[in-house]
C-alpha cells in the first residue's frame, strides 16, 4: 500500500480526532495522558504532552524544552499551552474556560494520577469518567501512512539482519550477535530499539524471552532470533529460527520441532489473509496456529499467544490469544504478527513470527525474510 500523497499528516491526524470525538459518550471532554496515544492524535515525538480533547477544542499542554512550535504543521489542529507553572493548575483553569463539567480519562493512569485528577476536578458538578481504550480501540486499524511506517520499520529490520547474518556461526556468542544487531538497527536509521534484541542458542532457545549471554553458540544448535526495527516512531517484529550445521543431540526431533512451527505458522497465516482477510477473531487465528501444534503432540510445549498488534508499541492490541478478552473480528488495517512456538525444557525452541498488514481486500505479509525448512 502507497501513501496517498494526497492527504498530509494533518489530514490523518484530523481524522483520528474526529473518530475520537464520536466515542465521547457520557462526557465533555476526555484528557489524554499515555504518551503513546499523544503521539498518536498529535505526532507529538516527545516525552511531556498532555491532549485535552472536547467536541469541538483540541488542546495540547507541554513544557517549555518543546515550546509553542512543539507539533510542527499539527499546530494547526491544536492550541498549545506551554506550562510555565502547575500542570494541574492549568488544567483547572482550562477546564473552566472550555465549559467542561464531565471530564473523561484513560483507566490506565495511574491511582497517583487519578488523585491529582480529582483532587483538582471534582467539586460542585464536576465529574470524573473513565475511558478504557478509547484511543487504542482506534489504533488497532492503520491508516495508510502508518502502514508506510511500519513497512520502513520491517525494511529496515531485514536490511540489519542481511548485515550481520554471516555472524550466525558456531563459536560466536548470542551476546556478540545481539549487539551486532542492534548496531546494524542503529546505523541503519532506527532511532531507537523497539525492544532488546533476542538472541537464544541451544537449550537457552527454550525461553521464549531469553536474554542473550556469553554462551558460545554450537554446532547442532537451534537459534532463535527475535528483533525489531523503527520508522518514524512505528516498530516491527520479526523472529527466525536457525540449526547451525553440524553434529549436534537430537537432531531429527529438532528438525521436527521446526517443521511443525513452520505449518502452524502458514496454516495461520493462510486463515488470516483468506477472503480478503475480512472478519477474522482472535481466538480464531490463534487455534489455528495452536490446533497443527496440538495434533503433533507439542501442545503444552507453547505457552503464550500466536501473536499481537504491533505499531507505536511494540506490543498492541489486539493479542491473538486462548485467553483474549476481545474476541471482535478485527478491523480492516490492523497489523499483527503471527508467531507460534515450540519450547522443549533441555533440548531448545523454535519461534518464527512474520508480520500480516489486513490491507482492505488485499491482506499482505510484510516481513520477507526466508524460512526454509531445516
Amino acid at each position: 500500500m502507497k501513501i496517498n500523497k494526497e492527504l498530509s499528516l494533518n489530514d490523518y491526524l484530523q481524522n483520528r480526532l474526529t473518530s475520537l470525538r464520536r466515542s465521547l459518550k457520557g462526557a465533555d471532554a476526555i484528557l489524554i495522558s499515555n504518551i503513546s496515544n499523544v503521539r498518536y492524535l498529535t505526532g507529538f515525538t516527545g516525552s511531556a504532552g498532555h491532549v485535552l480533547i472536547t467536541r469541538k477544542e483540541a488542546v495540547f499542554i507541554t513544557d517549555s524544552r518543546y515550546g509553542k512550535d512543539a507539533l510542527g504543521p499539527a499546530g494547526a489542529l491544536y492550541e498549545t499551552i506551554v506550562m510555565t507553572g502547575n500542570f494541574w493548575a492549568l488544567l483547572k483553569r482550562a477546564s473552566k474556560k472550555l465549559g467542561i463539567k464531565k471530564l473523561g480519562f484513560e483507566k490506565t493512569a495511574s491511582y497517583a494520577f487519578y488523585e491529582k485528577l480529582k483532587g483538582i476536578f471534582v467539586s460542585g458538578e464536576g465529574l470524573l469518567v473513565p475511558f478504557g481504550g478509547a484511543v487504542e480501540r482506534l489504533r488497532v486499524s492503520k491508516d495508510d501512512y502508518e502502514i508506510m511506517c511500519i513497512k520502513g520499520a520491517v525494511a529496515r529490520a531485514e536490511e540489519a539482519f542481511e548485515k550481520i547474518k554471516t555472524h550466525i556461526r558456531a563459536g560466536v556468542t548470542e551476546k556478540a550477535l545481539a549487539t551486532r544487531l542492534e548496531e546494524a538497527l542503529l546505523r541503519g536509521g532506527s532511532s531507537k530499539l523497539p525492544f532488546p534484541a533476542i538472541v537464544a542458542s541451544g537449550a537457552n532457545s527454550a525461553i521464549p524471552h531469553a536474554r542473550p549471554s556469553q554462551r558460545r553458540m554450537s554446532q547442532g544448535d537451534l537459534v532463535v532470533m527475535d528483533w525489531g526495527g523503527e520508522y518514524e516512531g512505528y516498530f516491527s517484529d520479526m523472529t527466525r529460527t536457525f540449526l547451525l550445521k553440524g553434529a549436534g543431540e537430537r537432531i531429527a526431533e529438532k528438525r521436527k520441532i521446526y517443521r511443525t512451527v513452520l505449518e502452524a505458522q502458514r496454516n495461520a497465516i493462510d486463515f488470516v489473509t483468506r477472503n480478503g482477510g475480512a472478519a477474522k477473531k482472535p481466538k480464531d487465528i490463534d487455534n489455528s496456529a495452536r490446533y497443527v501444534i496440538k495434533q503433533a503432540g507439542y501442545g503444552e510445549l507453547f505457552g503464550h499467544g500466536t501473536g499481537h498488534g504491533v505499531g507505536l508499541e511494540i506490543h498492541e492490541q489486539p493479542g491473538l490469544s486462548p485467553r483474549s478478552t476481545d474476541n471482535k473480528p478485527l478491523p480492516k488495517g490492523a497489523v499483527i504478527t503471527i508467531e507460534p512456538g515450540i519450547y522443549v525444557p533441555g533440548l531448545g525452541g523454535v519461534r518464527i513470527e512474520d508480520m500480516v498488514c489486513l490491507a482492505p481486500g488485499n491482506p499482505e505479509v510484510l516481513t520477507r525474510l526466508p524460512k526454509e525448512k531445516i
